[in-house]
């Protein structure tokens, strides 16, 4: 065997002995990367924003499930959830829930409270004065909503039309948005209102 022989065979045992560090070395790697995102993945505890900080919708929006849900309390949902993916991020529906009660098909909203509540509740907010009185306009049928002075069948479908395609109202002034309502029937309506 020449120098030049002997030179190339020591340079192909080098190469092949870095090949095999290197394959070990990003199997390595690779396991270790593993390890990390299993870690992850097993903590299901969600880190919420504090009141300063903004919530990035991209990574999906917190919502609020009570009422007849097995598992009520707080869960991050993706954007463009539906009620329907919010009631399934919290158990599902209880025994006793009045599935009817609810558009199930309505996005949900970050920050927004979804209470699925039993036939018994249903039937007594069926739009009916709870709190003292006052007609809560998220949960309000068109009939509760027209004993409201200046309401009449028009308007109560066209606030329960914008309820369901925008999701609840935020504060009574949100009912500006509604076509039909202005400065004047919102003063009306404010005492006798609540969200």
């Amino acid at each position: 065997m020449t120098d030049d022989q002997r030179f190339a065979a020591g340079r192909v045992r080098i190469g092949v002995g870095a090949l095999v560090v290197g394959v070990l070395a990003a199997i390595a790697v690779t396991i270790a990367i593993g390890i990390l995102r299993g870690g992850e993945a097993e903590s299901e505890d969600v880190a919420l924003p504090t009141a300063t900080e903004t919530v990035d919708e991209a990574a999906g929006v917190y919502v609020h499930v009570s009422g007849a849900v097995s598992e009520p309390g707080l869960y991050r949902v993706p954007p463009g959830s539906r009620v329907l993916d919010a009631i399934a991020a919290a158990g599902g529906f209880a025994d006793d829930a009045d599935q009817a009660a609810v558009n199930l098909a309505r996005p949900v909203s970050d920050g927004e409270q979804l209470h699925l509540p039993t036939p018994a509740e249903a039937e007594k907010a069926g739009g009916a004065a709870v709190d003292g009185g006052a007609v809560d306009v998220n949960r309000a049928d068109a009939s509760a909503l027209e004993t409201l002075p200046g309401i009449g069948p028009a308007l109560a479908a066209r606030i329960v039309a914008w309820r369901e395609e925008h999701g609840p109202f935020g504060s009574v002034d949100d009912l500006l948005a509604v076509a039909g309502i202005g400065d004047k029937v919102l003063a009306g309506l404010r005492d006798l209102v609540r969200v």
